[in-house]
């Protein structure tokens, strides 16, 4: 008998949503060929942003987990940005704090719990296929032309070094094209087809991917 995954993904925003969507399957589905058994990945659950900016991270991480529960999710992705150079503080002060409320919560909650957390922001893992940004964006330039010839994770503001690189190529189109490229329109597609090899270089999608493989443990589908 095939076994069944329903995964629910809980971001900081739309655009994260589009961008992580794609690779958030991709990436169970990979870890499912590693289990003897066979394992269908069905399509992620997007969870509805926890509304109240007044309410704490506990609160509203206890609201998407019963928004799982009730969609049917087995596991839940929590998003968060780190915001800096490691993730050490966004798992101290804001992972770490979601996470125990709904394990200790006598509710009926989804608790497989999976963190995603990029080094400083989403928009680093965006820059670990680079290639595939600059065939996006429509440019024959290189990395160091467009300013991304660094490490993704050490960018302190990798969405800003994206939005620079855009102003960069906007020169060589026709002012009719120019304004029709934006940010916004490449997380969805840079989602959809970036190399999960080139993540796995990152070490904040190898720490999720791993706490994939843990679940899946957790779930007695892998060994």
């Amino acid at each position: 008998m095939i076994k069944q995954v329903i995964i629910g993904l809980a971001t900081e925003g739309s655009t994260d949503t589009r961008f992580l969507e794609s690779i958030v399957r991709r990436t169970f589905e990979d870890v499912a060929l590693e289990c003897s058994e066979s394992i269908e990945i069905f399509d992620l659950v997007p969870l509805e942003k926890s509304s109240g900016s007044s309410r704490s991270i506990e609160e509203k991480a206890l609201d998407y987990a019963e928004k799982a529960n009730l969609s049917g999710v087995m596991i839940l992705c929590f998003h968060v940005d780190a915001d800096n150079k490691t993730d050490d503080r966004a798992f101290k002060e804001r992972v770490n704090p979601a996470f125990e409320a709904i394990i200790k919560s006598d509710e009926e909650l989804c608790k497989n719990l999976i963190a995603i957390v990029p080094i400083q922001m989403t928009e680093a893992w965006m820059l670990a296929d680079k290639e595939l940004l600059k065939s996006e964006l429509g440019t024959l330039k290189n990395d160091e032309e467009l300013g991304i010839n660094k490490k993704p994770e050490t960018f302190a503001d990798p969405k800003k070094i994206i939005e620079e690189s855009i102003q960069i190529v906007r020169q060589e189109l026709s002012k009719r094209r120019r304004y029709q490229l934006k940010i916004d329109d490449l997380y969805q597609p840079i989602g959809q087809k970036i190399n999960l090899q080139k993540l796995d270089t990152l070490s904040s999608y190898s720490k999720f991917k791993e706490a994939v493989r843990e679940t899946f443990r957790k779930l007695n589908y892998l060994r």
